[in-house]
């Protein structure tokens, strides 16, 4: 193990910009997972770490020690509490960051037999709860708009919880033009139609385009679907939030294809 305990180390910098920059995230293709959990499930589906660095204070963690010992090629660089705290995403550190690669998103076949629209979702804690929720759904696409928050941020990533790992993510994306060409059904969520999403069959071929709580769907976008839907609510409640939203339209697509499979 390496230790650090300057400010100036040029390590120790590279780990502060990769969580406070977009730019720095872009420019080097790499991105920063904090905690023992994430990383675990990294190396289990892409199975490649830059560089490892670990809190001083979390060096007798059972989980920490075990993570360290299991990478092999990587020195672990081994910084003290204070600047530790500098470079984690979270409140209370985890102990254990790493550096890894953003994978290179392949171009999405418009034949796929399920994808998100994410247009505009600029809350990164919702926009991680949502991967989270399509990775859980069985979903495996993700398509976000030039709008919506950096898909790779450690904020993102944290609240996703792994799901990055399952999914292709495809950021700054025509979404007008994919939907366009689509070959399934395009399905829009919108709290304005008079149609239920429970009226609707699920089971075919189809993407789900959300927009972000505040503006919705943008009229272009909305052009392109196949059918819009709403989600029923009580009276005196205009909407849900759009993590919520999501879990509703996927989780009763997963429901409708159980169904059918059991007929």
């Amino acid at each position: 193990m390496k230790f650090v305990r300057s400010r100036a180390n040029p390590l120790y910098r590279t780990f502060l910009r990769l969580k406070d920059s977009l730019r720095e995230r872009r420019r080097s293709n790499s991105t920063l997972l904090d905690g023992a959990q994430l990383i675990a499930t990294h190396l289990g589906h892409r199975g490649r770490i830059l560089a490892l660095a670990v809190s001083e204070d979390a060096l007798g963690s059972a989980q920490v020690e075990g993570l360290v010992t299991g990478i092999g090629g990587v020195e672990p660089v081994v910084f003290p509490a204070a600047l530790f705290r500098d470079i984690s995403s979270v409140t209370t550190p985890s102990g254990v960051v790493a550096v890894v690669p953003i994978p290179q998103a392949p171009r999405l076949s418009p034949e796929v037999e399920c994808a998100v629209l994410l247009e505009g979702i600029q809350d990164p804690g919702n926009l991680g709860a949502i991967l989270r929720t399509a990775a859980a759904a069985g979903v495996r696409h993700a398509l976000l708009s030039a709008g919506c928050a950096d898909a790779w941020s450690p904020r993102v990533l944290r609240a996703a919880m792994g799901a990055h790992a399952l999914l292709t993510i495809a950021e700054r994306t025509d979404l007008v033009s994919y939907a366009r060409a689509y070959a399934g059904q395009v399905v829009a969520c919108d709290a304005a139609s008079a149609k239920s999403i429970y009226e609707i069959d699920l089971t075919v071929p189809a993407v789900f385009a959300f927009g972000n709580e505040g503006a919705g769907l943008s009229p272009a976008l909305k052009a392109e679907a196949d059918i819009a839907a709403a989600i029923p609510m009580s009276r005196g409640v205009e909407s849900l939030n759009v993590g919520a939203a999501v879990a509703v339209c996927l989780f009763e697509r997963a429901r409708q294809i159980r169904a059918r499979a059991l007929r």
